[in-house]
């Protein structure tokens, strides 16, 4: 039983009462949320990569109101984003938010994790995460951020807590009356990947597995592991989908496909490369793009996806 909970209980508080959380800096930027379903909800993020502009309000986040309490799925990328999605849940009910779930270790999606520990919640995250905390690669991503955004993400108020609990394996749950499948799908896009389906609203949380009518970021993702995650995701039929960014889609389908299609072409161009010992260079300007290129996020990701995965190619070629 985590410490809040203790003290909750020796202050003579119900359950999942949050106790008093500090005061985080205000943003301005409009934090709103959309209702999806019955009990579905998402917080729709701005474009762009994190700025003072957006004030690193960049990722979606979505949260399930049952009869028992609150589902979070991811947490924003800062505390004051969390402060101001918990502001949203609670225009809509004052249930305590029992469980926030973190979908992959990225800053966009989980530096607001500490405001719902604060409120009470017990926060879930795949063991394939734990490398990330106290990393050197996060030290350099917080001081990125905080050169950026030291208004909000800064020692003082930025904390990296530990989840309270390790998932190392899918999780079938129900709370209220509302049934969850949490699957890890990755190493697709992180190690650590991982997607929530409401089965009573036929919604699909993907965290950045997924784009809406966009190529996703592929990085040093395993690209064969992550068509593998897409088959699985399409079998659930999900009604509508929310991705890590952008708008919720209501054609799961197609944008499944389009990210799996892509995927796929990726991987057969830049096979052919290895195998016929062209060079990356000359392969990629050999290759046809018509079918991508005028789809949003091409000129900023395409290059660096087929690289990526020529790379990859490489690597299983010689079976590693």
């Amino acid at each position: 039983m985590r410490i809040l909970t203790v003290l909750a209980l020796a202050l003579g508080l119900p359950f999942g009462t949050a106790l008093a959380a500090p005061a985080y800096p205000p943003v301005d930027v409009e934090v709103r949320s959309e209702r999806l379903g019955s009990h579905s909800h998402y917080i729709p993020g701005l474009a762009g990569a994190a700025s003072t502009a957006n004030q690193g309000f960049m990722s979606n986040a979505g949260f399930v109101v049952t009869a028992d309490g609150v589902v979070v799925f991811d947490t924003l990328g800062s505390p004051s984003l969390a402060a101001a999605m918990v502001e949203r849940i609670r225009e809509i009910t004052p249930l305590p938010i029992r469980i926030a779930i973190l979908s992959h270790y990225h800053a966009d999606h989980y530096y607001g994790m500490q405001v719902f520990q604060e409120q009470g919640a017990e926060v879930w995250a795949h063991e394939g995460g734990r490398p990330v905390i106290g990393s050197e690669g996060a030290r350099l991503r917080f001081e990125q951020r905080q050169e950026i955004l030291g208004r909000w993400i800064n020692p003082t108020t930025q904390r990296f807590p530990q989840p309270d609990l390790w998932l190392s394996s899918d999780r079938d749950f129900s709370l209220g009356g509302v049934s969850f499948k949490l699957r890890h799908v990755g190493p697709a896009h992180s190690d650590e990947d991982l997607v929530l389906f409401v089965e009573n609203d036929g919604v699909l949380y993907s965290g950045d597995l997924i784009f809406k009518g966009r190529i996703p970021f592929v990085g040093d993702a395993d690209s064969g592991k992550w068509l593998k995650a897409l088959d699985a995701l399409i079998a659930l039929e999900p009604r509508i989908l929310v991705p890590g960014h952008g708008p919720a889609s209501d054609a799961p389908r197609e944008d499944l496909t389009l990210t799996r299609d892509y995927l796929r072409f990726l991987r057969a161009e830049m096979r052919r490369a290895v195998n016929d010992m062209i060079d990356f260079e000359t392969a990629y300007e050999q290759v046809d793009w018509s079918a991508w290129e005028k789809l949003p996020a091409f000129r900023e990701a395409n290059r660096r996806n087929a690289f990526n995965t020529y790379i990859l190619m490489e690597k299983e070629s010689m079976g590693r």
